[in-house]
């Protein structure tokens, strides 16, 4: 199991516009008490309903999120990424978004690629993008895009996996990603890109 600091966790999902690295957890092991051998440490999810009203979104968490947001540039302009990370196990399940100055398709195209690009960066490969269809709160849908890319990432250059989908609505152009060491269970993953919510 991966314990990660408030630090290190905002590092891997906001190092797509800094280093294209993502920083590498501390390990720690779980022993049994009874006979001393070594056990697999099994992820705890806290599910809860985050309502983002200044963003636009809900979505289901798997512990306590934490904020943070920071300037960015994107084709020559600087905007405001905000973001909600939340650990288990050794996943960070994160949603940012990336406020534009206004709703201009080529620049909604510009940041989708921008970020789908920045991720896979992170274990050096290219993000073969998929449609997929992102839900309404109000009902409906709208189009979106899916990437999972899988390689060596940080110093150590150690195994990632990140699955992640993107979606442009107005002035905001949201990402949702899991960034793990290995793959977390499919209904864990599930459980969080079906959650996702635009209002």
């Amino acid at each position: 199991m991966t314990l990660f600091t408030q630090r290190s966790v905002m590092k891997r999902v906001f190092s797509v516009f800094s280093l294209p690295k993502i920083v590498p957890a501390r390990r720690l092991v779980c022993a049994s008490i009874a006979c001393g051998a070594l056990l697999a440490c099994t992820p705890s999810y806290d599910w809860r309903t985050i309502m983002n009203n200044d963003d636009g979104y809900e979505v289901t968490l798997p512990a306590k999120p934490r904020s943070d947001e920071r300037k960015i540039e994107i084709a020559g302009r600087s905007m405001t990424m905000r973001m909600q990370t939340a650990e288990a196990g050794d996943a960070v399940f994160a949603v940012g978004t990336v406020v534009l100055p206004s709703a201009d398709p080529q620049l909604q195209r510009a940041t989708l690629d921008f970020l789908q690009q920045g991720l896979a960066r992170n274990v050096n490969a290219t993000p073969d993008a998929r449609a997929t269809q992102i839900d309404l709160a109000a009902g409906g849908r709208v189009l979106g895009s899916e990437i999972e890319v899988k390689g060596a990432g940080g110093d150590k250059r150690e195994s990632r996996t990140i699955h992640a989908r993107f979606v442009a609505r107005g002035a905001h152009v949201y990402q949702l990603a899991i960034v793990s060491d290995k793959t977390p269970p499919r209904e864990q993953a599930d459980q969080f890109f079906m959650s996702f919510k635009l209002f």
